[in-house]
């Protein structure tokens, strides 16, 4: 599937998973509620130390991917026993945000995204909490990549990116 749904699953999953590589070379991944600014760019928010932090000073490379619309199910067919879902992976580069204004678009972003209707409370959060959270910026070093499973009313699998 294209970019534009590779970012609607981005969008809709509750986290996502980010893959990163510890100091020692090992892998670490952790989901994570990632907020979208643009076509390229992610942030989310952490503690001012910790494995996150700790991997993207030794190396700025993230993988991104969710899963939603995830159902096992029984083919309507074939009855195969087999798995719908909708499914999007992105890498990119990690970067500590420094700016404080650009600090304070991105915790907007992500408070928008989860707690929409919990805004008039955000200026009180940032001046409480604001020294002590870092942000972290991921850029997509390339357009993100969908797949998914999926069938019409009709029990036909929607396959070559057919939409309903």
């Amino acid at each position: 599937m294209d970019a534009t749904f590779a970012l609607e699953v981005l969008d809709k999953a509750p986290y996502v998973t980010v893959s990163f590589t510890r100091p020692d070379g090992t892998p670490y991944g952790v989901p994570l509620s990632l907020a979208r600014t643009d076509e390229h760019t992610f942030y989310f928010h952490c503690a001012l130390e910790g494995d996150k932090l700790d991997c993207i000073a030794a190396n700025p490379n993230v993988a991104l991917s969710a899963v939603t619309k995830c159902a096992p199910t029984v083919g309507p067919k074939d009855g195969s026993f087999t798995l719908q879902y909708k499914s999007a992976m992105a890498v990119g580069k990690a970067k500590l945000v420094t700016e404080k204004n650009e600090k304070i678009g991105a915790l907007r972003a992500i408070c928008q995204r989860f707690l929409p209707h919990h805004m008039d409370a955000f200026n009180d959060a940032i001046a409480r909490s604001l020294e002590r959270t870092d942000v972290v910026k991921i850029t997509l070093t390339a357009p993100p990549t969908g797949k998914r499973k999926q069938y019409d009313k009709q029990g036909e699998e929607m396959k070559w990116q057919r939409m309903e």
